[in-house]
């Protein structure tokens, strides 16, 4: 990682605490959580009352100190990103806290253990359940809320470049959106494992900061054509991988970056996913396009990547190889300005709500 990447705490702009751990007190018959009234813009999402949910076997209820926030996160309250049926109403997918119960069965987990997990709903309240399966131990040296900005981000990240498409040593990576959570984790990770990364970001602060966390070449693109970029700086060739999360005319600019057998990962579309595209160039080129939905995957395959990222991912963080990125805290009465941050664009790494004060 460069001297540039110095420069990484000065978007902790709320200063990491240092926490006491304790034991949980005795479960209370309610929480308080971030209700969003009706589907609409963050001005829907107040404080408001409910029952303690209680863990079936198999899970865990976690009293929540930090938990993420996300993109999927606006679109569910918007109305347009309806949680499965067997998950919580209540937006959230990532946490970190206390182990505050066991469900029935064989757990690794104990009472007051602290853990983070990536959880199917939920997240943004005092107690949140989630497959025990999901729960992570906090990287050594990893604060609670710098552990509750990894799940829903790694997860991601890890499944679709490493299990998906394969990304390995001396490829290249485009990966779209280099400021956002999803952007940088995926930057630190390609790096790591020893891949040449490009990325797109929409300003020069945000170019700066994504050379500092290791990226190679970044491209700016509301100066430059990103695909008129990736030709030059590789000689045409293009690059091995594209992680996209934009869609819309994305998809096929994305397609003509890919060199030979390229391989696309698709993971959100910002701008739509209906489009035109010429897939000729799929065929001439022996191209793979993919593409997954965390939340909606099984709760096996959720569990694999759990075990996956403690193997090879939690490892980088305890060396200092990898890093998480805070922008900025929010208490969780605040969500609102929190979503509001979100769907600006303006922030660079990631949206945390304090739940409960450490």
């Amino acid at each position: 990682m460069s001297a540039e990447a110095s420069g990484l705490l000065r978007y902790n702009v709320c200063p990491i605490k240092s926490e006491v751990f304790r034991m949980p007190a005795a479960i209370p018959a309610t929480m308080r959580y971030v209700a969003a009234r009706e589907p609409g813009p963050p001005d829907v999402l107040s404080l408001d009352q409910t029952a303690t949910p209680a863990p079936k076997s198999g899970e865990v209820l976690i009293e929540v100190a930090y938990a993420g926030v996300n993109r999927p996160d606006c679109v569910q309250r918007a109305g347009l990103y309806p949680p499965p049926a067997d998950a919580s109403p209540i937006i959230g997918l990532e946490v970190a806290g206390t182990v505050a119960a066991v469900g029935d069965g064989k757990s690794e987990w104990a009472v007051g253990d602290k853990v983070c997990a990536l959880t199917p709903g939920g997240g943004y309240a005092e107690y949140c359940v989630t497959p025990a399966a999901h729960c992570l131990p906090l990287p050594q040296g990893l604060t609670l809320l710098e552990a509750a900005s990894l799940p829903e981000n790694y997860f991601t990240v890890w499944n679709n470049l490493f299990d998906r498409v394969h990304l390995s040593a001396g490829e290249t990576l485009l990966v779209h959106g280099g400021s956002s959570g999803i952007g940088l984790s995926a930057i630190q990770l390609a790096k790591a494992f020893g891949a040449t990364v490009f990325t797109t970001v929409g300003g020069a602060d945000k170019a700066l900061f994504c050379r500092g966390i290791g990226a190679d070449h970044v491209i700016n693109y509301r100066e430059q054509d990103f695909v008129a970029e990736v030709a030059a700086i590789t000689g045409k060739k293009g690059v091995d991988v594209v992680l996209d999360m934009v869609g819309g005319d994305y998809i096929e600019k994305n397609i003509k970056c890919l060199a030979l057998e390229g391989r696309m990962a698709i993971i959100a579309f910002l701008q739509g996913s209906k489009v035109t595209v010429d897939w000729r160039h799929i065929m001439m080129r022996r191209l793979t396009v993919t593409g997954s939905t965390l939340r909606a995957s099984p709760s096996k395959r959720k569990a694999e990547i759990a075990r996956s990222l403690r193997a090879n991912v939690w490892p980088l963080f305890e060396a200092k190889r990898l890093k998480p990125v805070i922008y900025r805290v929010f208490t969780l009465a605040d969500a609102a300005q929190a979503h509001r941050l979100m769907e600006s664009s303006a922030h660079i790494g990631k949206i945390m709500l304090e739940v409960r004060p450490h």
